[in-house]
């Protein structure tokens, strides 16, 4: 049903486009007049001038041509990682990566043409459908930024589905951690390195009792931690008197969270007090966790779909967080679906040319599986 040589030109047409986080508006310019031109109602937000970038998110919107069918939304973002600029993508036996050392930007244009192919086809072959909702947002690399800073008032959906996870198409992620940023200041004291050490109080030296007392890695089945970025110091003739320690706590469990961020900060603040120095610790929540039941229509849609085009529905759970995490805790249960990219944030990433045609099939089959269901 889909058009194999539409999906892989749309593929390459769109890794091509340059489009950091925050500087997405010339791919955002092409969506909307994509999505304009298959008759869906398109508007743009303000999430752009709220993080400092040059576009909001992109939300399409179409009534469709069934009543009383639940609304569902399809969402992918726009942003890539670096190095996007100058992609020169290749297939070669069916495999589709980048010619040179950048990334391919499967992430996350694979989901990006997956919705746009399956909308061409529902039109096309005049399939009728229940209501939908397109979000393409922006900022979603380094902190869900455009999903956090949106309207939660904009969306119309009663569930959805953010084509953006590696494995195959049939994989539908169902649990994802919340995180919370841990920024921890030691302050020490100054002195000269060479003529009164003893005056001083190392604070880089009290970071590494810190970080030698604290529980870090894998936590338990749900739970991780880790200690990012590390910097202080102005020479080596000083004793330093400053040091920034950036950490991450996530879990799956609001519980076990909250336990694991309050034992890194207790221990940066025990072990400093112990050595005479202070440990100034803020913790911000990056976003929250969400958990989805098997027995939810989004789960129960999407294992439906999959099956319907003889693909094997795999739910499982992830370690990372999407702007999913932020469409639950607004209201919409959202599942993440795999969508076939490998490797990704570096230059060896790549996808599957049959994964990019699974994707755009299953998004039609989340359509009309969508139409026979009762809101």
């Amino acid at each position: 049903m889909i058009n194999k040589e539409r999906i892989l030109a749309e593929f390459f047409e769109l890794v091509k486009i340059k489009c950091s986080t925050r500087d997405e508006r010339q791919v955002a310019d092409l969506l909307k007049a994509r999505l304009t031109d298959l008759g869906m109602k398109v508007t743009e937000d303000n999430a752009g001038e709220k993080i400092g970038g040059n576009c909001g998110n992109v939300i399409a919107y179409s009534a469709g041509t069934m009543q009383g069918t639940p609304t569902i939304m399809l969402s992918a973002h726009m942003d890539c990682v670096e190095p996007c600029g100058g992609i020169e993508p290749q297939l070669k036996e069916g495999i589709i990566t980048s010619v040179g050392d950048t990334i391919l930007g499967g992430d996350d244009k694979a989901g990006i043409v997956a919705i746009l192919e399956a909308l061409r086809i529902i039109g096309e072959n005049k399939i009728q459908h229940g209501p939908i909702q397109v979000l393409f947002t922006v900022a979603e690399e380094g902190g869900l930024n455009g999903a956090k800073i949106m309207d939660p008032s904009l969306l119309k959906a009663d569930f959805g589905y953010a084509l953006d996870s590696s494995g195959a198409p049939g994989e539908i992620i169902t649990m994802a951690p919340g995180q919370n940023s841990i920024t921890t200041v030691i302050h020490g004291k100054k002195a000269h390195a060479g003529i009164a050490p003893e005056d001083g109080i190392n604070s880089i030296v009290v970071a590494g009792k810190c970080l030698a007392e604290m529980n870090y890695g894998r936590i338990d089945s749900e739970t991780t931690a880790n200690i990012g970025i590390i910097s202080g110091g102005v020479a080596t003739n000083i004793v330093p008197d400053k040091v920034e320690v950036r950490c991450e706590a996530r879990s799956r469990n609001m519980g076990k969270l909250e336990a694991q961020t309050n034992h890194m900060k207790e221990t940066f603040e025990g072990v400093a007090r112990k050595n005479g120095a202070r440990a100034e610790v803020i913790v911000q929540e990056s976003y929250g966790p969400y958990v989805l039941t098997e027995d939810a229509p989004v789960v129960a849609l999407a294992v439906a779909a999959t099956q319907s085009i003889d693909l094997i529905p795999e739910i499982r759970a992830t370690g990372g967080g999407s702007d999913a995490n932020f469409f639950n805790n607004y209201g919409v249960p959202t599942a993440v679906l795999g969508v076939g990219m490998n490797k990704v944030h570096t230059a060896d990433e790549y996808i599957k040319e049959v994964d990019l045609y699974n994707s755009a099939e299953l998004v039609v089959a989340l359509i009309k599986t969508a139409g026979t269901m009762k809101k």
